[in-house]
């Protein structure tokens, strides 16, 4: 059977097993088994290689189960919109513990505190605020004053400097 009348589209597929006779170990008496077998030509592959090209599944439903746990996109669920965990940097790292700790601040303000935990949130999101043409003259920050990060504005802030 000639592989071109096998395969009319020009495609052909054999699955690439080892021979029987290369598994045979050496005969000798006394000396150690030595394997004759490569990893390459074994029967056995780990689940997360390609067999013959082709992706098999694992059988077990247990590591199915695990895979499609790690597949799942770490969100807070449909109650909050999927909200996706951000990668945190450092200036949003300083960014959130200065949150946490603004009842330091000002000692005239109280704040309701957030929880016992001293643990950075892990779904939060980012904004910025843009005040209405009516707060032009009240209490809009100026160009001069607007910075980077919560904690470049609090550092220039001059009340804050009186109260340190």
């Amino acid at each position: 059977m000639s592989s071109s009348a096998a395969a009319p589209i020009g495609l052909s597929w054999a699955p690439q097993l080892p021979s029987l006779a290369a598994a045979g170990g050496s005969s000798k008496k006394g000396s150690a088994p030595t394997p004759s077998i490569d990893a390459q030509e074994s029967l056995w592959k780990p689940s997360n290689e390609l067999v013959d090209g082709l992706y098999v599944p694992p059988r077990d439903p247990r590591k199915v189960n695990k895979m499609a746990r790690k597949n799942v996109k770490d969100t807070t669920g449909k109650g909050w919109f999927d909200m996706p965990a951000p990668s945190i940097t450092p200036e949003l790292k300083k960014d959130l513990e200065i949150l946490q700790l603004r009842h330091v601040m000002d000692p005239k303000r109280h704040f309701k505190r957030s929880g016992k935990s001293k643990a950075l949130p892990k779904y939060f999101q980012v904004g910025t605020v843009i005040e209405p043409a009516s707060e032009f003259y009240s209490s809009r920050l100026t160009k001069h004053e607007r910075k980077q990060t919560l904690v470049d504005e609090l550092l220039s802030d001059q009340k804050l400097k009186n109260y340190r």
